[in-house]
């Protein structure tokens, strides 16, 4: 299928063209139609699936169609996203795709850990906003915004929102909202606390779920090492020297354990970064920048702000401790291996942890031939 066959708008194709999209994946075959014809969506996919540009490309779709009205600090789209870092990447992709349309539509994201007065002065006149819920209601207690005129709600990663305790945040938003308006919500995963959300908030909503499909693993090359906890620093050096990696994204299980992480590679001399929820906004954007520029050779990071990191042709991911779930290693190592192109996901395994990552493995069903770090010199 075409981006051609999805009755999308002559300039938005244009635009889709010009970044060199070629045919939708599926999540976005199966849900711009879906939302052209107004209807609600319950859409369940990974992260990495090009769910952003599933609803993007449809609202601006729909938003051409509408006449423009006045200027004011009354926005129709409204995206709810749970990590700065998600929205500002969501808002990078309605800039992108809104370029050269026939008339102009402002979007802005906004979160906290920054200063609130600019994003005051900025939303006046702002079309489309994408917001983490504790920083959109303080704009709404500070009479910065109004809800009067959405017509769109889109909840992004909604099981993380979720499990970040934005729940009563989010369900004080949504009193604030018209009672008539087109719902969209996107999740990694369909909890019960999820379908509970689903059920208060969608009507009779097309049900949209892409399973995850092992074989995109298979651009991955999976490798892992039997390491005590206190060798893993060694090791995670050596790896990184002897294979000459200089663009890494190695993965902790804690901010604080990042931190430590990080400086142990700048004392021995490989520059790095640690990017977690506890950094102030402005470090997390240039740490963030400089990765994706290949200025920084590493980048250690939480599984949280993980999901603002989307690179494509990433060569190396660590998974320095392991995570909780398979549906987490499938997301860790999926930051490489994007775009066709092959990559490295690297997993270190202490004695105590050999059960749980059986199970991993079992789940996404690979087999890693383990090398015991024990034989190596280092």
């Amino acid at each position: 299928m075409s981006f051609v066959k999805l009755n999308l708008h002559p300039s938005i194709l244009a635009n889709i063209t010009s970044l060199g999209y070629e045919t939708p994946t599926p999540i976005q075959a199966q849900t711009i139609p879906v939302v052209i014809d107004g209807r609600d969506v319950l859409g369940i996919a990974k992260t990495g699936s090009g769910k952003t540009a599933s609803f993007v490309l449809p609202i601006l779709n729909q938003m051409l169609t509408i006449p423009a009205g006045e200027r004011n600090r009354q926005p129709k789209v409204l995206v709810l996203v749970p990590t700065r870092e998600l929205a500002i990447q969501v808002a990078e992709v309605f800039k992108e795709l809104s370029r050269n349309l026939p008339r102009p539509f402002k979007s802005m994201a906004v979160y906290g850990g920054v200063s609130i007065n600019p994003q005051m002065k900025a939303i006046f006149g702002v079309d489309i906003l994408i917001a983490t819920p504790g920083r959109l209601l303080d704009l709404k207690r500070s009479n910065a915004v109004e809800f009067h005129k959405v017509t769109t709600l889109v909840l992004d990663e909604a099981d993380k929102m979720l499990n970040l305790g934005f729940k009563e945040e989010m369900q004080e938003i949504f009193e604030l909202l018209p009672k008539k308006r087109q719902n969209m919500l996107f999740s990694a995963t369909l909890s019960d606390q999820l379908s509970g959300l689903n059920r208060v908030l969608l009507l009779d909503p097309v049900v949209i779920e892409i399973e995850d499909n092992v074989d995109e693993v298979e651009l991955i090359n999976l490798s892992g090492y039997f390491v005590s906890n206190d060798r893993k620093g060694p090791l995670l050096r050596h790896l990184i020297s002897e294979q000459d990696m200089q663009q890494v994204l190695v993965f902790t299980s804690s901010g604080l354990k990042a931190d430590k992480v990080a400086g142990k590679l700048i004392k021995n001399g490989i520059q790095a970064l640690s990017i977690h929820g506890k950094k102030s906004q402005t470090a997390r954007l240039r740490a963030l920048e400089k990765f994706k520029s290949g200025k920084l050779r590493v980048l250690v990071a939480t599984d949280l702000i993980s999901r603002g990191i989307d690179i494509n042709e990433l060569p190396f991911v660590i998974n320095y401790e392991l995570p909780r779930s398979p549906k987490d290693f499938v997301h860790r190592v999926g930051r490489t291996g994007r775009a066709k192109s092959e990559g490295l996901a690297i997993t270190f395994v202490t004695k105590e942890e050999t059960h749980h990552f059986k199970v991993i493995l079992k789940k996404i069903k690979r087999y890693i031939d383990m090398i015991d770090s024990e034989s190596l010199d280092f």
